[in-house]
Parts: C-alpha cells; structure tokens; sequence
C-alpha cells in the first residue's frame, strides 16, 4: 500500500471534509463570549469608579436638637475623603461641627437651625451631594 500525502485522505477527503491538520480555528468565544466579556469590562468599570467614593448608610438618632451628637455610618468617610457635612433644607446648606471622623464613621454635632426636616449632606472636594438621608431637627 503506498503512503499518499495530500490534504486529504481516505472518506474524509472524498467528501471534502478537511482532516484535522486543515481545519480552521474561530475566535474563542464567538459573538455570545465578547458580549459577555463586554458585560465583565463595563461591570469593573464600575466597581473601580465606586471604590473610595465616600457613602453614607445609615443616621443615629434619626431626630434630635440643636447641638446633639448624630453618628453619620457608611465607607469612605475619612478627611481624606468628606471635608464638611451639613443639614440641608430647600434652600440653604447649614455646616455641622465634626467632632470625630474615621473611614467608617462620622460624629457631628447638628447645628443651629430652626426644628424641621433636613436631609444629610457631605463635600466631597468642591461639590456638596445632598443624600437621601434625613434628620429631624426637634
């Protein structure tokens, strides 16, 4: 029997299917696998942008008076991070006295403001966000 080299060889090549040293590859992962690497890229995108970004969860006492101490809880609440917080009503940002301040945590004593309902605000930088967090000034 002599030894034939060709593309192809016995049933595979008379069908015309080629063997496997001719086969050509496909990119891994198709349309479905860049869609979902796609996915993964925007997905840490976002994750890199939040990290270190200064978030408050949670007010203790949720109400008080001029002067009481209030307990801001969250991530990112370091000097590095928070310069000033506030009381803020529709028209006008009332800056609180940092008594105590740590990456997770941040004591104030609320200020001089008439009683009503104010919403929480920290300065990151040179820009004031306005949380949706409220106290209640009694």
């Amino acid at each position: 029997m002599a030894n034939v080299r060709g593309t192809h060889s016995g049933l595979c090549g008379r069908l015309g299917i080629p063997n496997g040293r001719e086969r050509k590859s496909r990119p891994a992962g198709g349309t479905a696998g860049k869609w979902l690497f796609l996915a993964a890229m925007i997905f840490l995108a976002q994750a890199a942008l939040t990290q270190g970004k200064p978030q408050v969860t949670t007010v203790d006492p949720m109400s008080g008076k001029v002067n009481d101490s209030v307990t801001l809880t969250g991530e990112n609440l370091g000097k590095e991070s928070v310069s000033n917080v506030f009381l803020s009503d529709d028209n006008t940002d009332f800056k609180a006295t940092v008594v105590e301040q740590a990456g997770g945590k941040i004591v104030l004593k609320v200020p001089q403001v008439k009683p009503g309902d104010y919403h929480v605000s920290i300065q990151v930088g040179d820009k004031i966000f306005i949380l949706p967090l409220r106290f209640k000034v009694q």
